[in-house]
């Protein structure tokens, strides 16, 4: 992640050799210390080196998180997924159709609710969750380097007392 700092300079962007962008020099002003702000950064960088070990064996890492929860949640309905995933049913329907289209994921009409679905990962998704599951083991030991095993705990409480603080 890119530090950021704050102050009331200008904003300057430095182009760098390979005509990337530099955003060292740009005067993020309150944002610099506001906790939401840098905890979407943090989430963004995370996000993207998860991305990067991911397209190495070619998935994507926003489905990571999905498979498992169904996974571990043989039968789950799309609304309990939605909620266990922090996300709104309309987002996550194409993910799912996505999950489903591919062979990764079944999904069945409840008989109680024919509205509702449940989902279950099917012996392709087992295989490829397995896949990703050692990318992500690899990018939580990166992040470990980066926040210390001794503040592992810490930082995971805290982030647990942010999601259920709202």
């Amino acid at each position: 992640m890119v530090g950021v700092k704050g102050g009331n300079g200008g904003s300057r962007v430095r182009r760098g050799k390979n005509g990337e962008t530099s955003v060292e020099s740009i005067n993020f002003g309150p944002l610099a210390t506001w906790i939401g702000f840098n905890l979407r950064m943090a989430q963004e960088s995370a996000f993207q080196a998860f991305s990067r070990l991911s397209q190495e064996i070619g998935e994507s890492p926003g489905r990571f998180a999905t498979l498992t929860l169904i996974a571990r949640n043989p039968g789950i309905s799309q609304t309990e997924l939605s909620q266990a995933a922090g996300r709104d049913k309309s987002s996550l329907t194409p993910v799912i159709e996505d999950l489903v289209r591919r062979g990764l994921v079944e999904r069945k009409r409840l008989n109680h609710d024919r509205r509702a679905y449940c989902l279950n990962v099917t012996a392709d998704g087992k295989k490829t969750l397995s896949t990703m599951m050692r990318c992500a083991r690899k990018h939580e030991k990166n992040l470990d380097k980066i926040i210390g095993a001794r503040d592992r705990a810490r930082f995971l409480e805290t982030l647990k007392k942010l999601q259920a603080g709202f």
